[in-house]
């Protein structure tokens, strides 16, 4: 079983579910090193003191806040727990709520809710009513030092924990060049509107992450360059397509022609 990063229990109405966090995310991102290109030794970070350039043992490294500049607060795991021990241990729900009244945007980061054995029933009778009701639980849950606002939502077996982002963490759209949302004013037709919805129709499916499709391809193609250049190939970048002129007179009806003919040749 993974790593629990968190334990402590959910607070639904009276009810209590002793639960853990374990990560529902495996990040594959390829690992590259820093190395020097005269002998290809790996060149490393350092915890390294700031005042006498030595490099720091992990037993003589603290967290410190500073309360003004020179003076610094040290700071324990103990600490943090003991300024609010409800808040630190507990998945406080406060509302539930229509998943679809979540903008996609506040969503973070998922986690897996794992019961204790002495939270079996309540998890599997908290899963079952979110399930029936078609709904998510909204809670605020504090991990190490920062209180998030979370989604608990059933999937399947699970209970997932799904971090949600503050509204403050979002920008707004103030600012950015964006077409209007009167289709008249940006120059499209209802021809092209009509032609577009076509090719929509005609390409519309279900949504399956295991599909080849949406496979990673630039993370296998990376692969295979390293490969070669493992193996001595030759590697050859090929020439970056050029980007289109902002002058440059696309004919959007034809493409949209062309693009829902092939998307009705690829169902055929």
């Amino acid at each position: 079983m993974p790593h629990a990063i968190w334990k402590g229990s959910i607070s639904f109405g009276l009810v209590t579910i002793p639960v853990s966090i374990v990560a529902a995310e495996e990040p594959r991102a390829l690992a590259f090193h820093l190395l020097d290109d005269r002998d290809m030794s790996q060149v490393h970070n350092r915890r390294v003191n700031g005042s006498t350039g030595e490099e720091v043992p992990w037993e003589h490294v603290v967290k410190g806040f500073e309360i003004e500049a020179g003076r610094w607060v040290v700071v324990t795991d103990d600490d943090i727990r003991a300024a609010d021990v409800e808040a630190t241990q507990t998945i406080d729900v406060l509302d539930a709520v229509c998943a679809s009244d979540i903008d996609p945007t506040y969503f973070d980061r998922p986690y897996y809710l794992v019961p204790e054995k002495a939270g079996r029933k309540a998890y599997a009778l908290l899963r079952a009513t979110l399930e029936q009701a078609g709904r998510v639980a909204l809670a605020k849950i504090v991990i190490r030092t920062r209180q998030h606002l979370a989604a608990i939502v059933p999937k399947g077996d699970a209970l997932v924990l799904e971090l949600l982002r503050y509204p403050y963490e979002l920008r707004g759209i103030e600012g950015l060049e964006l077409p209007e949302r009167d289709l008249a004013a940006s120059g499209v037709t209802e021809a092209e509107v009509a032609l577009a919805r076509q090719l929509v129709d005609a390409i519309a499916g279900r949504f399956d992450p295991e599909s080849p499709q949406y496979r990673d391809t630039y993370r296998d193609d990376l692969l295979a360059l390293i490969r070669r250049k493992a193996e001595g190939g030759e590697v050859s970048a090929p020439a970056a397509p050029a980007p289109a002129s902002d002058a440059e007179v696309v004919d959007i009806v034809a493409l949209l022609r062309r693009s829902l003919d092939e998307a009705k040749k690829a169902q055929a």
